[in-house]
């Protein structure tokens, strides 16, 4: 399908105008339709035009998932102003470079979330231009309460000045406007503003709906935070693209996910691997509580087959889709297909979206045949603008003839399927051989005892780099490591099996269900 609107101002007034009176983000104890979202927006955007914002604005927002953080992006939106997403794990110093570096006059934040006080974070910190904060649940007047009294009230007589001058930034939101900055590591390893415009979000996200099949009959459960593509590009907005109701969780809590699944009969659950395992592991799993659950999309780490296998048969989830993105270009390069067997959605991240193209090259940017492995590369119209003020770090990483270099490594096969080998920087050496751990994190979990496994580089004298295995086990025993590691070598070659089986109860997540390697690493 195609968007149905080229910005999400345009967005928002038609589905306030097709779905109107149906919700469209629901809480345990709230929610708003459609329409209650349109007026929501506008009220606060009128708030945030009276507080100072215009065009190009830059207003952050730091807070876990809930109704409040789409109305304020939406409403950054609505005045053409500039999305900027914190990471709710970030510190206070963490917080203020990107504040700095982005230039944010406006912040939305949290107040406490999860015993952790996000203004007094910032206490003492210098963020750059930020003029005023607003603070959700804080009674006073920064309040995000207190912002959507005084905007409304400011709406009220439609011949006002704030009236006249939220219609004048509206009428100017344009396509090629500015939808957001997201900060990522990047492919050169330091923060940086990821520049994206409307259009190419929304013909993006467009494309995802469909392939997803998602639609105005489906409730979809946001588990992935909004402060990243995932949870925002892939979540509650393709929920608005569709009509589809969006039900944000601010918290994981497996026993709280299956019973909300029933609960509110949801039809769609996006989320990284573990979830998905969290959920079958569970030792009281009630399959009557996830009868409604059709379509899930997955990725980010490696898959065993038997996963997806599992998705399928035990919570008999119909449609399974595996995907590949990165924040420099929307959030979205590949997906399988509906249809596509369990091999072709574990194995791989199924093939580049329409009008996008995926190659393969080698270190001397030659592009590779079917089945070579190499960086992958990408172009086409999901690419970012640039990094934020950072002409070079760009050039480094879109090369002259438009190709975004990812930083990752993969092959492609004869049908275009996309197998994510590694990162380059998580590439190690042993014994003068290229070791890939996502490759042998992919056998590891091949073996029936495994179920997580993450491999990274500890030094040593000898080869120069060995792998350490940091493996979670199916059902808690752990079985003899050296049987292990003749398994290992029994399945793989020699320089690529782990010096180190390292047992686990669990692996460090990053909130988009990432495994910390760093964090591992700091364990060596």
């Amino acid at each position: 399908m195609s968007a149905p609107a080229t910005h999400t101002a345009e967005l928002l007034e038609f589905a306030a105008a097709k779905w109107g009176h149906r919700r469209f983000v629901c809480e345990e104890h709230f929610s708003l339709t459609f329409a209650q979202l349109l007026d929501n927006v506008r009220w606060t955007a009128a708030a945030l035009l009276e507080r100072g914002a215009e065009a190009g604005t830059c207003v952050a927002i730091w807070a876990p998932n809930r109704w409040e953080w789409i109305v304020g992006a939406l409403a950054t939106h609505y005045i053409g102003g500039t999305l900027v997403t914190l990471n709710t794990r970030y510190r206070g110093s963490e917080a203020a470079q990107i504040l700095r570096r982005s230039g944010v006059q406006i912040l939305i934040t949290a107040g406490t979330f999860l015993d952790t006080d996000y203004p007094a974070l910032l206490d003492g910190q210098d963020c750059g231009d930020l003029l005023t904060s607003i603070v959700l649940d804080e009674p006073g007047p920064d309040g995000f309460a207190a912002l959507l009294q005084a905007g409304r009230a400011a709406l009220s007589d439609p011949q006002s000045p704030v009236s006249q001058a939220l219609a004048a930034a509206r009428d100017r939101v344009s396509e090629d406007d500015l939808s957001d900055i997201l900060f990522t590591s990047g492919t050169t390893g330091t923060p940086k503003g990821v520049m994206t415009t409307h259009s190419q979000n929304l013909r993006a996200f467009a494309v995802f709906v469909d392939l997803l099949g998602l639609d105005d009959s489906d409730r979809y459960l946001i588990i992935n935070p909004f402060f990243h593509s995932f949870g925002y590009k892939a979540g509650w907005l393709a929920c608005l693209l569709v009509g589809a109701e969006a039900h944000p969780i601010a918290v994981f809590d497996v026993n709280a996910l299956i019973k909300t699944i029933g609960a509110r009969q949801i039809t769609c659950m996006p989320g990284p691997p573990t979830l998905f395992h969290s959920i079958l592991m569970h030792p009281e799993l009630d399959r009557s509580h996830l009868t409604s659950l059709a379509k899930a999309t997955t990725g980010a780490a490696v898959i065993p087959q038997q996963l997806i296998d599992d998705m399928r048969s035990v919570l008999g989830i119909d449609t399974v889709i595996t995907a590949y993105g990165l924040s420099e270009a929307c959030g979205l390069v590949t997906m399988c297909r509906r249809g596509d067997d369990t091999t072709t959605i574990a194995r791989t991240s199924g093939r580049a979206i329409p009008d996008v193209e995926v190659s393969i090259v080698n270190e001397s940017g030659e592009h590779l045949s079917a089945g070579d492995t190499g960086e992958i590369v990408v172009r086409g119209y999901n690419l970012m603008q640039g990094y934020l003020n950072d002409p070079l770090a760009t050039e480094q990483t879109i090369d002259r003839e438009g190709w975004l270099h990812t930083g990752d490594i993969g092959a492609l096969d004869e049908q275009g399927n996309l197998s994510i080998t590694d990162r380059l920087k998580d590439m190690y050496i042993s014994g003068g051989f290229n070791c890939y751990p996502a490759e042998i994190e992919q056998l590891l979990i091949r073996h029936p005892d495994i179920s997580q496994a993450a491999v990274v580089a500890q030094a040593d004298d000898r080869m120069g780099e060995v792998g350490v295995a940091f493996i979670v086990a199916s059902d808690a025993k752990h079985p003899d490591g050296q049987e292990i590691m003749a398994w290992c070598r029994n399945k793989m070659a020699n320089y690529k099996v782990p010096r180190e089986i390292r047992w686990s109860d669990a692996l460090p997540l990053n909130a988009s269900g990432k495994v910390l390697k760093t964090t591992l690493r700091e364990m060596l």
